[in-house]
């Protein structure tokens, strides 16, 4: 359950932060109160997940699944630019995470 916690907690990462990307620096409402509010559930979920999880396992996984999903949903949704050095630099994050799931003993 710490797991699916987490991964729940890293995808509300990439919510915030791409409505924060919409708020234009806090300075329109909706987007602003998503952003705080997947924030603060995103937290919530993190913390939980920690009950369980090492703190660094916890930690290194939830960034970085924001970290790359926030990458592509830059690519995706608000046309960022995807070349070789970028796409390779997303990769070698999933191959961190990949090796922190599976020398995590929980």
């Amino acid at each position: 359950m710490a797991w699916i916690s987490l991964l729940i907690a890293g995808i509300l990462e990439v919510v915030w932060a791409f409505y924060m990307k919409q708020s234009e620096g806090f300075t329109r409402t909706v987007p602003t109160v998503i952003t705080l509010v997947a924030m603060i559930i995103s937290f919530a979920l993190l913390s939980w997940s920690m009950r369980t999880l090492p703190l660094g396992t916890a930690y290194v996984v939830w960034t970085g699944i924001g970290a790359v999903g926030a990458f592509v949903v830059g690519i995706m949704v608000l046309g960022e630019p995807a070349n070789f050095i970028r796409i390779l630099a997303a990769a070698l994050i999933v191959s961190g995470l990949v090796l922190m799931r599976v020398s995590s003993p929980q």
